[in-house]
């Protein structure tokens, strides 16, 4: 089963970290996401917490509410 997207619909690029601030993916890991192997999405994912601790605090992660989207 391919591991589905992280995105939230929040899709707003923090200059500083260079992560979405909604899905903590960077603009070319965004592009790449349907072509990679799930150990890689794995590997994006795993390291969330590093990513979101990487933002400004005014650019804090959004919640996941509802299920991951397929882009």
């Amino acid at each position: 089963m391919a591991i589905q997207s992280p995105c939230v619909d929040v899709c707003r690029i923090d200059g500083q970290s260079g992560f979405c601030v909604g899905c903590l993916r960077t603009r070319e890991e965004i592009r790449e996401w349907k072509g990679m192997t799930d150990h890689r999405r794995h590997e994006i994912i795993n390291d969330r917490a590093r990513r979101a601790a990487k933002l400004p605090a005014t650019a804090a992660p959004a919640t996941q509410t509802s299920a991951p989207q397929t882009s």
